[in-house]
């Protein structure tokens, strides 16, 4: 974002997250929420770590997984 590599980033605003992830706001802000993204708080600025971004992604794929053992 912003022409910097995105890889040697360690965290993300929340509109950069919803773009990374597809997300609308309202999604995001209820994952924050129920603590299955996990932020951080710099000052009045919630920002969110790539490493939270990977576990997320990773649970996501863990239930995708869950969900296509049941079928």
């Amino acid at each position: 974002m912003n022409g910097r590599d995105t890889a040697a980033r360690e965290l993300y605003r929340v509109v950069e997250v919803m773009a990374l992830l597809s997300l609308s706001r309202s999604v995001l802000y209820e994952e924050l929420r129920s603590g299955r993204l996990r932020p951080v708080h710099v000052g009045r600025t919630r920002l969110i770590p790539a490493t939270a971004i990977t576990e997320y992604v990773a649970l996501l794929e863990r239930e995708a997984d869950a969900l296509q053992d049941v079928s």
